[in-house]
Order: C-alpha cells, then structure tokens, then sequence
C-alpha cells in the first residue's frame, strides 16, 4: 500500500511540513505501507511559468508519478485566508488528467493557527478532490491553534485531537485497500 503525503505550502519553516513529515513516519510504521511525502516547497520554479500549463516541466514528472502510483493521498493543509494556499491549486491543477485523482482515496488534515483548523481550506478541496471523481475519506482532522496543540516531535498534545488523528490513519489505510479491490 503506497500512501503519499503531500505538505500543502511551500512556505519556510511551515508547520504543515512538520505534520506532513509526522504523518509520513506514522503511516510508514503501519505493517505493508510504503509512506512518501510531496514537499511542495521542492516543486521545480518552472512549474511557475505560464508555459508549464502546456507542457509540464521533466523535473515535475516525479510529483506526477507520486500522485499516480499512489493508493491514497493524505492533503495537510494550512488556511491563508479563509482558503487553501495557492500553491495547493497549482500543483492539483498541473496533475495529469483524470488519472491523477479518478477514484483514487483521499483523505484531509486541516490545521490553523485560527479556531477553525481550516474547515474552508478542506471544504474547498472536498469540492475540487469529488469534481475530479476521488474517494474522500468521510474523517477529517482539524487543527485550530496548531502552534498550541502541537509538541516538538508534531505529535498533538490535546487528546480527543491526537484521538482523532489516530482513528483517521487507523482507518484510512483500510479504506484504500477496499477501494482498490472496488477498481
């Protein structure tokens, strides 16, 4: 089972990436899961030129690859303003079509430093991840404060939250192998 975490910023120092990079070693500890990570911080800068809507970067290939080999995708993502960071949509966006999200499961992990744990950010890519005919995962995760609730290895120190997490990854894997077996 290939999971593929992908860290939706490419902001310094994010705190989405710390979560991503906690997930991956959570997911990676799960007997017959192989757990990659997408740093969207590493996207080529040729992603970001007008022409790579008609002709993708070869250093993007491996993104692509990831996205489309993968089993399931687990999206963490930040809220920048009320929604998900545009670096989040370009990289969907550059995705090949329809195989990168057709029937593929996917689930959320939202975090925040607002009380909301970006309920609007998920909300947004539910519509765009279903638009594309994907699995969503029905258990989200939320993290509002995530400065606050957060320790130094990324581990949730509030406790119906780290709950929360732990019932997601428990049964996310589960759902993508019936998914698959569906396909």
């Amino acid at each position: 089972m290939n999971i593929v975490i992908i860290s939706g910023t490419n902001r310094e120092g994010a705190v989405s990436l710390r979560v991503a990079r906690r997930l991956r070693q959570r997911y990676g500890a799960m007997d017959g899961v192989d757990a990659t990570l997408l740093d969207l911080s590493q996207l080529p800068p040729s992603l970001f030129t007008p022409q790579a809507y008609e002709t993708k970067p070869e250093e993007f290939q491996p993104f692509a690859d990831a996205v489309v080999n993968s089993d399931g995708l687990v999206v963490v993502t930040p809220e920048y303003n009320g929604g998900m960071p545009g670096v989040l949509k370009l990289f969907i966006d550059m995705l090949p079509f329809p195989q990168s999200f057709e029937s593929r499961p996917v689930c959320f992990v939202g975090l925040s430093a607002g009380r909301w744990g970006a309920l609007k950010p998920v909300e947004q890519l539910q519509t765009v991840f279903g638009y594309r005919n994907a699995h969503i995962f029905p258990q989200r995760v939320f993290l509002p404060g995530v400065k606050k609730v957060l320790d130094d290895n990324a581990d949730i120190t509030v406790e119906f939250l780290a709950e929360r997490l732990t019932a997601q990854i428990q049964g996310f894997v589960p759902y993508c192998k019936a998914m698959k077996s569906l396909a």
